[in-house]
């Protein structure tokens, strides 16, 4: 079965760069992006204004080939590729939740960019805690990370 995804947009950021990027929203905060949504798409973009964070759903479109095993940003010690965010998947998909400025024309303009510049953007979905933010997390390996801060930049380890 093959699965096809069309962008519905394209992602504009200062980063065009893999390495020095931020490598969660956190480590992008305040950091400006916008998200231009083509015309086709433009009439979903209706009634998002009203929320404060949405989700994007993007292609990681620098990211070239995989690892079952890696040594992710926050850590020192290999790690199952799955229970990382490591950006090089078998499907390079990302997933950011980001502050919502504003949208105006067809442009989605958000806070907290922690992708690359020309990103193809897949989907966009409001950020709703009830349902997005579970009780009782645990953090598997990431509770003990060695190097863990929110603030960490990418490296040249995923290029």
């Amino acid at each position: 079965m093959d699965v096809v995804l069309k962008p519905i947009g394209v992602i504009h950021t200062p980063f065009t760069d893999q390495k020095g990027m931020p490598i969660q929203p956190s480590g992008g905060a305040g950091v400006k992006g916008v998200v231009e949504v083509y015309e086709e798409y433009v009439a979903g973009l209706q009634d998002l204004d009203g929320f404060s964070h949405i989700i994007l759903l993007y292609h990681l479109h620098k990211s070239d080939g995989f690892k079952l095993h890696v040594i992710p940003f926050m850590d020192d010690k290999p790690r199952g590729l799955f229970a990382t965010r490591a950006p090089r998947r078998p499907n390079p998909i990302g997933l950011s939740v980001v502050r919502l400025d504003r949208i105006e024309n067809g442009q989605v303009h958000f806070l907290d960019v922690d992708m690359l510049d020309g990103t193809p953007l897949l989907d966009i979905k409001p950020y709703v805690p009830e349902f997005d933010s579970p009780p009782d997390v645990t953090l598997g390996w990431l509770e003990h990370a060695s190097k863990r801060t929110s603030h960490h930049r990418s490296d040249e380890r995923f290029k």
